[in-house]
């Protein structure tokens, strides 16, 4: 009902201009309708008001980071973190942005001070096993979503993840067994069904790559017939038949 908690927070600053838990909120209201522009307005007036407001520059930050303004967002969790150094959604979010840009390294250490202050942050934990996984770290990768795993069993993307990093490691036995976990979360998750599939197809058992081809695809048509006809994972069974009719049915 955003639309009109931001009705009550304008009602709010008619009376009183200089609100600024009002602005702020408002500006969290905004984002969350995925008006990230007004958001940051409201943000920004808010600040204008009470520059040490460290919610309001790691909001701030979000928003940013929402258009894809990665620099712009960093700029702001520093800012919210010179005022609060241990404001772990910052270092968190700041490890997300620098990710963003590819810079893996400093997006480890910025979720290492994450997890110094707060050990039991799932989503730091899963966000340094992808950044991890992008440097090929694959080993320390699991690591890192077996810790979030502990914490939030149910966490399917980190399951997903994890079967991903085995299948690089070639462990595809382990790698599926990761999989199904996440699907009996999420049946739906057609990410984990297509990565069934590729390594199915790896270990040579065609019948069942393309039973779960066939599943990705029913839910996700348009993103896996693309990669399918480009991946190598399925070179084995490429000129089957079936798979043929599976990347170019309509």
């Amino acid at each position: 009902r955003y639309e009109e908690a931001i009705a009550s927070y304008d009602a709010a600053l008619a009376i009183k201009p200089d609100t600024h838990e009002a602005l702020n909120n408002k500006g969290y209201a905004l984002r969350n309708l995925g008006r990230y522009e007004e958001a940051i307005a409201s943000y920004d007036a808010a600040l204008a008001i009470k520059p040490d407001k460290h919610g309001a520059h790691n909001n701030k930050g979000n928003a940013l980071d929402e258009l894809g303004r990665y620099e712009e967002a960093i700029a702001c969790y520093d800012a919210a973190l010179a005022i609060k150094p241990d404001k772990h959604a910052a270092l968190n979010s700041k490890g997300v942005a620098l990710g963003n840009l590819g810079r893996y390294e400093e997006a480890i250490a910025s979720y290492d001070a994450a997890l110094a202050i707060k050990p039991d942050k799932h989503d730091a934990l899963y966000a340094k096993g992808y950044a991890l996984d992008e440097l090929g770290r694959y080993e320390e990768a699991i690591a890192s979503y077996d810790a979030a795993l502990a914490i939030k069993p149910d966490y399917h993307e980190a399951l997903n993840n994890k079967g991903s990093a085995l299948g690089n490691l070639g462990r595809y036995e382990e790698a599926i067994a990761s999989y199904d976990a996440a699907l009996a979360i999420k049946p739906d998750k057609h990410e984990a069904l297509y990565n069934k599939a590729c390594y199915y197809s790896l270990e040579g058992k065609f019948e069942l790559a393309l039973q779960f081809l066939k599943q990705a695809l029913d839910l996700n048509p348009s993103e896996y017939q693309e990669m399918a006809k480009n991946d190598t994972d399925f070179d084995a069974v490429r000129d089957d038949p079936r798979f043929q009719a599976l990347i170019t049915e309509q």
